[in-house]
């Protein structure tokens, strides 16, 4: 049986079985982000495979059978398996609705996972687990982190003409006389900027609270 399958498999579909490079990115970005050593196997032996590794070298270099390696690959070409448990595979978004996802999230901060896995159900009717999805957003370049808060209202035209008042008054000030800077706080007011999915290497900007309402504190320095 072995032997039928290796063979089968170095003959039939090794001229038929080529991965893309979009392909390869993300099995390398999963690699890089997965702690299943199970899971890590299958995508080494399918990327070498792809590279035209041998099945008999793949399992020299990963310490397994040959048997296991031609059903990881046989997997992988069929279903496009890689999890090592049963129960089947996740459903996929095909490029089109990719893109489009891409393109949501980007513009839309998703504070959480599940979020997104049910923004997707509703829209295209496809089933992702909360793991499953957070790889794809990985694999797709996004991380969790912080949005960066920008004050309420910002005019920097203002700002600048502020700045420009300011040292012509400190200019034209009096020996007896002094600039005081005050300023308040609203501890009840502040906007709470929590982590959201946000593509890596963009800042995305929220507006802080303008209203004030509650207790102001207010302190001036010269």
């Amino acid at each position: 049986m072995l032997d039928f399958l290796v063979i089968f498999l170095q003959t039939t579909l090794m001229s038929k079985f080529t991965l893309t490079q979009q392909q390869k990115i993300d099995l390398e970005s999963r690699h890089k982000i997965l702690r299943d050593v199970r899971e890590c196997d299958r995508i080494k032996a399918i990327l070498l495979w792809s590279e035209g590794w041998s099945i008999t070298f793949i399992a020299q270099a990963l310490r397994k059978s040959e048997f296991t390696i031609s059903r990881h690959i046989k997997d992988y070409i069929k279903k496009e398996k890689l999890k090592p448990e049963n129960g089947g595979s996740e459903s996929h978004l095909d490029d089109e609705q990719t893109q489009q996802l891409i393109e949501h999230v980007s513009e839309k901060i998703y504070a959480h996972t599940h979020q997104i896995v049910a923004y997707i159900a509703e829209r295209w009717k496809i089933q992702y687990s909360v793991s499953g999805m957070n790889r794809w957003l990985h694999q797709k370049g996004f991380t969790y982190k912080q949005p960066k808060g920008v004050p309420y209202k910002i005019d920097a035209d203002k700002q600048a003409e502020c700045v420009k008042h300011y040292e012509e008054l400190k200019a034209s000030l009096p020996k007896d006389e002094v600039v005081l800077f005050m300023d308040a706080v609203h501890p009840t007011q502040a906007t709470k900027v929590t982590s959201g999915w946000i593509r890596k290497r963009v800042d995305k900007v929220i507006n802080t609270t303008g209203s004030r309402t509650r207790l102001n504190i207010i302190e001036a320095i010269e």
